[in-house]
């Protein structure tokens, strides 16, 4: 499984040597992975399972949209290195991940030469508690990629106690393990409170089509930065009031799927 294997940091240093894959090491913090849904959209939509730290399905909702980079790192709560696999396909249809643009601390980058290759690392990835997520992208539909595979890699970050987000850029909505699936696609920004000509807060119109113990729904998430829980509904354009354009709308309402 030979895969190109690289080490990035977006601000710090950090060498592989650092990382440990010892469960006691975690702190027992497996219980404390990436939140699969914001605290809003949680009481908007019911209780969703405990159990974290699985896998979860992310579709683009086109493949050059990669505003779901933005909702994915948004709920990496939890402290730690992230690995980041990415398919060789993937990176020439949709582009190599650039860690300066995200507010991730250590990103460790593998590059995989295809499917196989790339599911393979994840679930290698996912047995090493001292990693904080998991990501794999790849592209279009794959043979290597079936339920079986999925299915394993939801075992591996349940056991492991790592959240893992598998990135289908250009595939379909085939037969999954995964416990949460999403439609990611980039809206226009709130506005800017400080400069009413510059973007403000991304926005992302989330559609959860399937979901464990939940039932599915759509809303439109912004992110706040800063705040413990970064992730909040916003209203559609058409039901804003004109006392809330300039200041931003903080009211939450469930959008029809």
């Amino acid at each position: 499984m030979a895969s190109r294997l690289s080490l990035v940091a977006g601000g710090v240093s950090a060498s592989p040597g650092a990382i440990s894959c010892s469960p006691a090491q975690a702190g027992g913090q497996s219980g404390e992975a990436a939140s699969l849904l914001p605290q809003t959209a949680l009481r908007a939509s019911g209780p969703l399972p405990s159990q974290r730290s699985t896998l979860s399905e992310l579709f683009a909702a086109h493949p050059r949209d990669a505003g779901w980079a933005g909702f994915l790192v948004a709920q990496a709560l939890r402290p730690g290195p992230v690995l980041w696999v990415q398919e060789r396909m993937a990176i020439l249809e949709s582009g190599r991940v650039h860690p300066p643009g995200l507010p991730i601390a250590d990103i460790i980058h593998v590059e995989a030469r295809d499917a196989r290759s790339a599911l393979w690392a994840m679930e290698e990835g996912l047995r090493c508690a001292g990693l904080s997520l998991v990501v794999g992208e790849l592209w279009g539909d794959p043979a290597a990629l079936d339920f079986t595979a999925t299915r394993r890699l939801a075992v591996a970050a349940e056991r492991g106690g790592v959240a893992c987000w598998l990135v289908r850029i250009g595939g379909s909505a085939n037969l999954s393990g995964a416990r949460m699936r999403w439609r990611i696609a980039s809206l226009p920004s709130l506005a800017n409170p400080l400069d009413g000509r510059a973007p403000g807060a991304p926005v992302w119109d989330a559609e959860l089509f399937r979901a464990r113990g939940a039932p599915p729904g759509r809303w439109s998430l912004a992110y706040e930065a800063g705040t413990t829980d970064p992730l909040r509904l916003v209203a559609d354009a058409r039901d804003r009031t004109l006392d809330g354009v300039g200041a931003g709308i903080n009211f939450a309402r469930r959008r029809s799927a």
